[in-house]
């Protein structure tokens, strides 16, 4: 029939009628289809940042306020070490109340070469065992040291007294190394030698002062 258009060949009989137009477009110009429209009018969101999900793109920045309270405790921590450490050193466990004097370290030492001259074991024991003698429940093989220690010095000397205290070398508040010089009278007789010198190590604990150790340092025979 004339003035009408010849159906498409590419459309079957059960097309008949649905027939979807195409966008008419130039020559040189490339075919759009719909969804391309819709996919340029909607584009796909922006892909998300590296990172957990959920995680916020960026931090404040706290780290220098974290490190000065860092320092802080460090030196709270220090400071309390050191007190501690102080009020061990004053208190040695009870109440010292003092340090080591040159007329405190000599009247020690003279009473423990005293004990030692007069054999008397008890003062000998208490000083050699230098703190724990109250701690200690048998103290024989100590008393037999102690004696001796005692027959050891009267065959040195007769007698010994202090006569100066030449170098107090302190360890702690309690704690000392003593070089001092006596005057010594022989055993086997003779004049007294007044250039004797002797290292006593000393404690002080409970308002007493422990001669530890005795060591005569001046060599010779008497």
């Amino acid at each position: 029939m004339a003035g009408q258009h010849p159906p498409d060949p590419a459309v079957g009989a059960e097309g008949a009628g649905e027939v979807r137009p195409y966008p008419q477009t130039g020559p040189d110009e490339p075919v759009e289809y719909p969804h391309e429209a819709a996919d340029r009018q909607h584009p796909f969101p922006p892909a998300p940042a590296a990172g957990y999900p959920g995680m916020p793109s960026s931090y404040p920045r706290r780290r220098p306020k974290r490190l000065l309270i860092g320092a802080l405790l460090a030196l709270a921590l220090v400071g309390a070490l050191t007190a501690a450490i102080v009020y061990g050193v004053r208190t040695n466990g009870a109440n010292t109340g003092g340090t080591f004097t040159e007329a405190s370290a000599k009247t020690a030492i003279q009473g423990y070469l005293n004990a030692l001259q007069h054999r008397d074991v008890d003062v000998i024991v208490r000083n050699a065992l230098c703190g724990i003698y109250d701690g200690v429940k048998d103290r024989r093989s100590d008393q037999a040291l102690a004696k001796l220690s005692s027959d050891a010095f009267r065959k040195q000397f007769s007698k010994a007294d202090v006569t100066s205290i030449d170098k107090i070398v302190y360890w702690s508040q309690y704690q000392a190394q003593v070089l001092f010089t006596m005057q010594v009278t022989p055993a086997i007789g003779g004049p007294p030698k007044g250039q004797v010198q002797g290292i006593a190590q000393l404690l002080f604990q409970r308002g007493q002062i422990l001669v530890c150790s005795y060591v005569l340092r001046t060599a010779g025979q008497y």
